[in-house]
C-alpha cells in the first residue's frame, strides 16, 4: 500500500479545510454575486450539513471508496486488473471514467422525478458559495456512495487514483461553487480543461433550461461532449436569480427544512418535463 493512503483521513481532512478557507478569502477579496443573506444563516446550515452526510456515509458504508479499491485490487478483480493495465496508464483511466461516471449520476439526479426530489435541496439554495458545494441531502450522499462504490468495483480503481479523484472533486465542488469573479481571460482559459465558477453558476439559475445545463463539476469536456453546455446564463451573472420556484423563504435554509424537502412539493423531472412557469416569491425573513 503506498504510504499516503495509510494517511488517508488526514489528506483529506488538510484539503477540505484548506480549499474552504482558500475560497471564503477569495469570496470576500473578489466577489462575484452581492450577497444579500448572512453568512450564519447559510454557512451553519450548509456546513451543518456536512456533519449529518459524514455520519450517514459512516453508519451505512463499513467500508468506502478507497477501502473497495484496496479489496478489488487485493483479489484482482475489475477491468483494469484484468487487463492488466501499468499503474500510471490505470490511474490515469479510473480518474477519468470516475469523472464521466460522476457526470452520468448528475445527469440523471435531474432526470428521474424520484432522485430529482432528492437532488433539488443542493438547487434551494437561495445564494451560491463555496459552502453551496458541500450542500447535498444524506440521501444523496449515499446513492452516491453506492454508485461511486460500483465503478471503482467495475473498473478495478487503483486506490491512489480513488483518493486522488475524490480529494480533487471535492475541491473542485467548492472551487465552481465558489462566488468567486475570475477575470474574463482566465475564466475563458480555464474552462476549457475544468469547471469554473461562472460555468457552474449557470446550473444554478433558476430558469429550467439553464438549471438542466452545466453539469460537470471537475472536467468541462462532458458538457462540450454531450451538448449540456450553455457559456453565460441569459439574465447575466449578476441579474440571474439563484435557486428554484420552491423553497425561497430564508425557513427552508435551516437545516431541518432541508431535509425533509425531497418529501415537500410535487417532483417534476429534468429538461423533458418542466415544471409550470411560477412566479417568484420575495425573500422573506
Amino acid at each position: 500500500m503506498p504510504a499516503v493512503l495509510a494517511h488517508e483521513p488526514l489528506i483529506r481532512l488538510v484539503a477540505f479545510l484548506a480549499i474552504l478557507a482558500a475560497m471564503a478569502i477569495a469570496e470576500i477579496a473578489a466577489p462575484r454575486r452581492r450577497r444579500e443573506i448572512p453568512r450564519l444563516v447559510r454557512w451553519s446550515n450548509n456546513l451543518g450539513l456536512v456533519i449529518v452526510d459524514t455520519l450517514a456515509l459512516r453508519l451505512a458504508f463499513p467500508v468506502l471508496a478507497v477501502g473497495v479499491a484496496l479489496s478489488v485490487d487485493a483479489h484482482g478483480f475489475g477491468l483494469l486488473n484484468w487487463l492488466d493495465v501499468p499503474e500510471g496508464m490505470a490511474i490515469v483511466i479510473a480518474f477519468i471514467v470516475l469523472d464521466l461516471a460522476i457526470y452520468g449520476q448528475h445527469v440523471a439526479f435531474h432526470a428521474v422525478p424520484a432522485l430529482w426530489r432528492v437532488h433539488r435541496m443542493h438547487h434551494a439554495d437561495l445564494e451560491i458559495d463555496v459552502t453551496t458545494g458541500l450542500r447535498f441531502h444524506p440521501i444523496e450522499i449515499l446513492l452516491s456512495m453506492a454508485f461511486k462504490l460500483a465503478v471503482v468495483a467495475l473498473i478495478g480503481a487503483p486506490a491512489v487514483a480513488v483518493l486522488l479523484f475524490e480529494v480533487v472533486l471535492n475541491a473542485m465542488a467548492m472551487f465552481n461553487h465558489a462566488n468567486l469573479r475570475l477575470p474574463e481571460g482566465i475564466d475563458r482559459l480555464l474552462r476549457l480543461v475544468v469547471v469554473t465558477p461562472d460555468m457552474h453558476r449557470v446550473h444554478h439559475s433558476i430558469e429550467r433550461r439553464e438549471t438542466d445545463s452545466n453539469y460537470g463539476f471537475n472536467l468541462s469536456v462532458w458538457d462540450r461532449l454531450f451538448k449540456t453546455y450553455i457559456p453565460q446564463p441569459k439574465a447575466g451573472h449578476d441579474r440571474m436569480t439563484i435557486g428554484l420556484p420552491l423553497f425561497r423563504t430564508r425557513r427552508d435554509l435551516w437545516l431541518d427544512r432541508m431535509l425533509i424537502q425531497p418529501f415537500r412539493g410535487n417532483a417534476d423531472a429534468g429538461a423533458s418535463t418542466p415544471p409550470p412557469r411560477e412566479r417568484e416569491q420575495h425573500l422573506s425573513s
